[in-house]
């Protein structure tokens, strides 16, 4: 069982997350930290595999204290929680090592395929000593199929994230399925399938428009 511990200033969040966590029978909450000085004192009198870091705290923010991990050489994987979806953000947690990189708000299922992605790779990963190409191809493979598997038939995880970006930089604009492909270059009918499934799963509000003078027809929105 992987241990973990949260870090996060917002007792909410972080009892939503221990929530999420203590769904998957392969993970455990082993500590909640309000900011990254006292995850890191947590760190160091105890065992953890996972870290489930915010990035907007008081005093040392989630940047710092992952920087702080590695320059201390503490062993322990990351899963990044921010409200953040800059690139420089994404870039910066990319280059100091993280499992995964996750976007206020997220749903229940895309915190479990961090989970997961990251329950594969130490699996696959698990009483090997030395690696062949074949091995680390077969493992990078897996990985990307457990990934996939997370989703519905026909909901692709790169398509799913450019249309969340487009949303998440309107935010709090109502938008037609028809006005978001024309902006990203993709046909209604896909976008339009991708947003039945964001709005089922709680990452957008739909409602329908009546107001088109024509036929109705749902609009969509991030808060």
């Amino acid at each position: 069982m992987y241990k973990v511990l949260i870090v996060e200033d917002d007792p909410m969040v972080a009892m939503i997350n221990e929530q999420y966590i203590n769904r998957n029978k392969s993970f455990r909450v082993v500590g909640k930290c309000k900011d990254g000085s006292s995850a890191l004192s947590f760190l160091e009198a105890n065992e953890v595999d996972l870290l489930v870091l915010d990035v907007y705290m008081p005093h040392m923010d989630g940047f710092e204290t992952l920087r702080t991990i590695r320059n201390h050489k503490i062993t322990v994987d990351v899963i990044m929680v921010t409200a953040a979806n800059d690139r420089e953000s994404l870039e910066e947690a990319l280059h100091l090592g993280i499992v995964d990189y996750l976007v206020k708000p997220f749903t229940f299922d895309r915190f479990q395929m961090a989970l997961e992605k990251y329950a594969a790779q130490n699996h696959a990963l698990k009483d090997i000593d030395m690696l062949s190409q074949t091995n680390i191809d077969h493992i990078i493979d897996n990985i990307r199929k457990k990934k996939e598997d997370l989703y519905p038939k026909g909901i692709q995880e790169k398509t799913l994230q450019l249309i969340l970006e487009h949303l998440q930089e309107h935010e709090g604009v109502w938008l037609t399925g028809d006005e978001v492909a024309e902006k990203i270059g993709l046909t209604g009918v896909t976008v339009r399938r991708y947003m039945n499934y964001l709005a089922e799963s709680g990452r957008v509000i739909g409602e329908m428009n009546y107001e088109t003078g024509g036929r109705p027809c749902m609009k969509y929105r991030v808060d």
